[in-house]
């Protein structure tokens, strides 16, 4: 469909109505909380307060990773933060992150309890923290940083882009869902040239790298990402498919995607978690 209709922006813009869509009710100009609610506290000196989407699901296959290497300290609480009701707006979510986004991590090991917002602050924090899952090798740890950052600034073309305009905004529009596709599949055939002589992004070595990357453009290409498989022909990326499929069966990322999830069958939703017989509780 092609917008015919010419918009022309205002002098000033002003906030006077919800722009449609999925999240319109959650979509303010300000920041800040809404409400005054504290967070709950686990028995875990890792509190995570999250929900399981892409960039969610980057943290608790982190943690899972973590506790399948043998870090018995990277035990963690999750609790569920449900964005479309407005839980990260409220006065103790916001004490952690100030950006009021899902996912947002408190260490209360340290002296001070320490703050990690922003998904790929927290996975460098946990990397450094138990020294694993980046590269010590200096050029291999720059490379696993470089693609880690590039997630950062990419997949918002990729969610907030892409996603929003062919899944979520009230009209589907030509012209932007074209213009992202066509950034979407740049980005995939980035990551395809980059794997096509590599098992991992960084190299040899399993990284915070594939996490953050797989969480968004693995769930792309495994077709689980907005029903958008076959539109993008996802497909033909064979070198990303080969990576995706790779991760997606390492037992620790089949046990994080199920952490704060609740949608889809019922054997994948573990809402919370504060041990690991949460998660063995169900089955598949």
């Amino acid at each position: 469909m092609t917008d015919t209709s010419a918009y022309v922006p205002p002098k000033v813009w002003t906030w006077d109505s919800e722009s449609g869509g999925r999240f319109a009710s959650i979509n303010r100009p300000i920041a800040g909380a809404t409400h005054d609610k504290d967070l709950p506290v686990g028995q875990h000196p890792l509190q995570l307060y999250s929900l399981a989407t892409p960039n969610g699901v980057k943290v608790t296959i982190m943690l899972e990773e973590l506790l399948a290497a043998g870090h018995a300290d990277a035990e963690y609480d999750a609790w569920l933060i449900r964005i479309t009701e407005g839980e990260q707006f409220s006065s103790g979510f916001v004490s952690i992150n100030p950006n009021s986004k899902i996912p947002a991590l408190l260490d209360r090991s340290t002296e001070t309890p320490t703050r990690v917002f922003e998904s790929g602050s927290i996975l460098l924090y946990l990397a450094e923290k138990f020294d694993a899952f980046l590269p010590k090798d200096p050029a291999s740890r720059t490379e696993a940083l470089n693609w880690l950052f590039w997630q950062m600034g990419s997949a918002p073309y990729l969610g907030g882009g892409f996603g929003h305009f062919y899944a979520y905004a009230p009209e589907k529009w030509e012209y932007p869902i074209d213009r992202f596709a066509m950034e979407v599949k740049r980005q995939m055939d980035v990551l395809d040239k980059a794997l096509a002589d590599r098992p991992y992004l960084a190299g040899a070595e399993y990284s915070i790298a594939d996490m953050a990357v797989w969480s968004w453009y693995g769930a792309l290409a495994r077709g689980v990402l907005y029903e958008s498989a076959e539109f993008l022909s996802v497909q033909d990326y064979t070198h990303v498919q080969r990576w995706a499929a790779e991760i997606a069966d390492r037992p620790a990322v089949r046990r994080g995607i199920k952490v704060n999830r609740v949608w889809g069958e019922e054997t994948n939703q573990v809402p919370e978690r504060h041990s690991a017989a949460d998660i063995d509780a169900k089955a598949g």
